[in-house]
């Protein structure tokens, strides 16, 4: 991801104690990501730091809507995303990750760049399994062409004739 500057965090005139920084992530960021699986939206991302002598406490609260392409039609769909998250990062000798929440960078630094983190938890919102909802008669939104091809498919599925000699020798038991 190329990053951008509105995306860092420039810490080191910065008082000790909570302070508030206000993102809205677009298309233009999504962009930025290799083979991104998300194409689109509107987020918006407050982070709220703690700056301590030692470390910095980050606390995300993200809430919007990101375009993803649906897993059965592969047409594009909207999907809300709200969640908090939590990131420290403390100084050290050089960079390097602690674990998956806590980051250690060098004493020398004095800016961050929360971009990745942003793009990571944004997309750790978005659920495994992204499909068109029903409508409210119970029908799938997604593309009635691609429905009745998928349906078309599946009842022209030709039987295998081996399992049938298999079903055999399981009756037989």
């Amino acid at each position: 991801m190329n990053n951008p500057e509105q995306y860092q965090i420039a810490f080191s005139g910065l008082k000790p104690g909570s302070h508030t920084f206000d993102f809205k992530v677009g298309k233009l960021f999504f962009d930025q990501v290799e083979d991104a699986e998300i194409r689109d939206g509107e987020v918006a991302v407050t982070v709220t730091m703690v700056k301590e002598e030692r470390m910095m406490d980050f606390h995300f609260k993200i809430h919007g809507t990101v375009i993803v392409s649906c897993d059965r039609c592969n047409e594009l769909m909207e999907l809300e995303v709200n969640g908090n998250e939590r990131l420290i990062v403390k100084y050290g000798d050089r960079y390097y990750e602690e674990s998956e929440d806590v980051q250690i960078i060098p004493e020398t630094s004095h800016q961050f760049d929360l971009s990745p983190f942003i793009y990571e938890y944004i997309h750790l919102l978005v659920p495994i399994r992204r499909v068109h909802p029903e409508d409210a008669e119970g029908k799938s939104q997604c593309a009635p062409e691609i429905l009745k091809k998928l349906k078309d498919l599946s009842e022209h599925h030709a039987k295998d004739p081996r399992w049938d000699a298999l079903n055999q020798l399981k009756q037989k038991k």
